[in-house]
């Protein structure tokens, strides 16, 4: 398997270079060269295996021959031995055909840990081998962040830089990220948003004499890696209701756009997907294109929801090439146009064909409040703000009632207890493992969102 650039002109790689070097060096996004396939039987043969098998399965096609069969089964059964539930992304039914896929039960109480858990093991496996250390820098809106610490924490090939927007992110994450006592992994709280964060990540990447100096490589979403390995819980969840024998649905809560690309992807594996419903909160310029074609930001307004306080969503340049016929050219004007002038238009072909895959919804500040209430109030279950975001425009979907409609719940509620307890009156309570949280020391930097400043800080850090 070969892996190419969204933007036509990086050369192609391997799977395991496509995972150390994150971002192509022409600004693009790593994708397959094709996407595999799996048999209406092969999806069938995974009713009644563990997560574990299910993982191997899915995810055995993209990555060619970077590791044997034993050494990828034995980096999935490591990733996955610290998740809470043997089911590791269980299902709950909400309704009558409307259910909940948890996967906020890793070591960080969200849905980043899932990919995250994997590349750490994945990241010492190869580089191990390689004889290298490189140095990690990654963004987060707030939960991308702590799964890469508690991932690469202590490990010696590797040196963390997790920048996070200061005062932008819930006290729990804030203090998952800023906790860890390990030398190697580092929380820059940055002036700015989201995405100023994002923006000084791939402006690192295209700074080649630092990306190359550092040993510069990435978790983000971006890296393909982590997309790959969310595409696996959205067959064990649809196997579980019934696929392939059956259609189904899911509704994603969504900012950078990765999430819910996963789900693509095992639509083009095969999997039956009936719809794919993006649920965005105020920040809503997923929900905005797919009404009108344009993709225009307009500024991220702070929310209860702020891993989804996001303009600039890295992963949709992914779909975007699939939606040019793979025209890296084409793809990379939009992209300059987004960079330069904040907006651009999708060709009447390419709006026909997200339409025909996508479906979307948008829900306010308010709105959110009042489903964690009302869902609390119907169903007994306590929703953090994201997941309620997609809860409730899930329920508002002009859909075939007879296919499930499946809500990704991405975080545990008490990563967010202020917004839950203000919106329904419970406080979620940490799990017993994290309960002194807010007792250990904190250590921050506070930086400037300007990139001489971030690699200045990271030069030291490391040494240079």
């Amino acid at each position: 398997m070969k892996y190419i650039s969204t933007r036509g002109t990086a050369p192609e790689l391997t799977f395991e270079e496509a995972m150390l070097t994150g971002l192509a060096r022409d600004g693009g996004l790593y994708v397959p060269a094709e996407w595999p396939t799996l048999s209406h039987d092969q999806i069938a043969g995974f009713a009644g295996k563990s997560y574990e098998d299910v993982a191997f399965e899915v995810m055995k096609p993209f990555i060619g021959d970077t590791f044997t069969d034993a050494e990828f089964k034995e980096i999935i059964a490591k990733a996955y031995a610290v998740f809470g539930h043997k089911a590791r992304c269980p299902i709950v039914q909400l309704g009558s055909n409307d259910f909940l896929l948890e996967l906020f039960h890793g070591p960080t109480l969200a849905f980043k840990d899932v990919a995250m858990q994997l590349i750490g093991q994945m990241f010492e496996v190869a580089l191990k081998r390689k004889g290298e250390t490189v140095t990690i820098v990654g963004a987060t809106s707030g939960d991308t962040g702590s799964a890469a610490m508690e991932a690469f924490k202590g490990l010696e090939a590797v040196n963390l830089f997790i920048m996070y927007p200061h005062g932008r992110v819930s006290e729990v994450q804030r203090r998952q990220m800023t906790t860890p006592s390990e030398a190697n992994v580092h929380a820059l709280a940055v002036d700015g948003d989201f995405d100023t964060c994002q923006a000084l990540l791939k402006d690192m990447f295209n700074d080649f004499d630092f990306r190359d100096g550092v040993k510069l490589a990435g978790v983000n979403s971006i890296n393909w890696a982590r997309v790959l390995a969310q595409v696996v819980y959205y067959f064990t969840s649809a196997v579980s209701l019934g696929a392939p024998h059956r259609k189904v649905s899911f509704t994603v809560p969504t900012g950078n756009f990765g999430d819910v690309f996963a789900g693509y992807v095992a639509k083009r594996m095969g999997l039956p997907i009936d719809r794919l419903v993006i649920a965005t909160n105020q920040n809503d310029i997923l929900h905005r294109t797919l009404q009108t074609g344009d993709h225009t930001k307009t500024g991220v307004k702070p929310s209860i929801s702020p891993s989804m306080d996001i303009q600039v969503s890295s992963n949709f340049e992914r779909l975007i090439f699939d939606l040019y016929d793979r025209e890296g050219p084409a793809v990379a004007q939009l992209m300059d146009e987004l960079k330069n002038a904040g907006t651009f238009t999708l060709s009447q072909g390419a709006m026909k064909r997200l339409r025909d895959e996508f479906d979307s919804g948008r829900c306010s500040e308010d709105e959110t409040s009042a489903a964690i209430a009302e869902f609390h109030k119907t169903t007994g279950e306590v929703l953090c703000p994201h997941t309620a975001v997609g809860a409730k425009v899930a329920m508002e979907q002009n859909r075939n009632i007879s296919v499930p409609m499946i809500t990704l719940a991405t975080a545990h509620p008490a990563k967010f207890p202020a917004a839950v307890e203000e919106a329904c009156g419970i406080h979620p309570a940490l799990p017993a493992r994290m309960a002194d949280l807010f007792e250990r020391d904190e250590r921050i930097t506070r930086v400037a969102g300007d990139l001489d400043a971030v690699e200045a800080i990271i030069r030291e850090r490391i040494g240079q």
